[in-house]
């Protein structure tokens, strides 16, 4: 054990290590994913976090520590944004077409993402930074992040609220959308864009190709009136 220890105590200073845990955990949380049908509820993204969370805990590293290895996933998100204009681009004609029931869609539903977030927070007895912090959490985590910073809020409780609208949202958006039987491809990729960011994303690329390009279009777009409207309704409401 005290051999284990120190060859432990030198693997976790290094930066490596956390980079290819986090590399490891998604890989597994992608096989049961794929194992299990492709289910919502087997999110690689969730179970990548839960087994992270046990390493963490089990080894007793912190979060900074764990944080300094696997930042250059961090960095990685800023290229990832701008790569939001590929879909963009691509899908410019179609977009063209349904350019004024997307521009109500991604008005309504931005600022009902924003609204509720703090409607419902503040219900629960929030107050302070920590409801400001909710006013970004639809936004993809760079953006939300700057904006949640630039109102007062806490970057890192965003990041969390983030993460968790971005699982929660890929878990329900198929069986939601089909219980509401939206059968238009380019409606249920924009919705789960708009709302669940990222994460959502990923799953709308999963299940239909053309959904998967408007979810990148609503995040690109969603992003880009967050950052505007946020402020806007941080200043009316705090």
């Amino acid at each position: 054990m005290p051999d284990f220890a120190e060859i432990w105590s030198y693997l976790e200073s290094g930066p490596l290590i956390w980079l290819s845990a986090t590399l490891i955990a998604y890989l597994i949380g992608d096989a049961i994913f794929r194992a299990s049908g492709r289910r919502p509820f087997a999110n690689p993204v969730l179970i990548a976090m839960i087994l992270l969370a046990i390493l963490l805990r089990s080894t007793h590293t912190a979060y900074a520590t764990y944080f300094e290895g696997a930042k250059f996933v961090h960095f990685m998100l800023g290229p990832a944004t701008v790569a939001l204009s590929v879909p963009l681009f691509a899908n410019l004609g179609r977009l063209r077409k349904s350019a004024l029931p997307l521009l109500a869609a991604l008005f309504v539903g931005s600022l009902t993402a924003m609204g509720s977030a703090i409607a419902i927070g503040w219900a629960l007895g929030l107050r302070g930074e920590t409801l400001i912090s909710l006013t970004p959490k639809s936004a993809t985590a760079p953006v939300a992040l700057g904006i949640s910073e630039s109102i007062g809020g806490s970057p890192t409780l965003t990041a969390v609220l983030v993460i968790l609208t971005g699982i929660i949202g890929a878990i329900t958006v198929t069986p939601l959308l089909n219980l509401l039987r939206v059968r238009d491809w380019r409606a249920r990729g924009f919705a789960v864009g708009v709302a669940a960011h990222g994460i959502g994303s990923a799953r709308a690329f999963q299940v239909n190709e053309t959904a998967g390009a408007f979810a990148g279009i609503g995040m690109g777009l969603n992003a880009i009136l967050t950052a505007i409207l946020a402020p806007i309704i941080a200043g009316w409401v705090f």
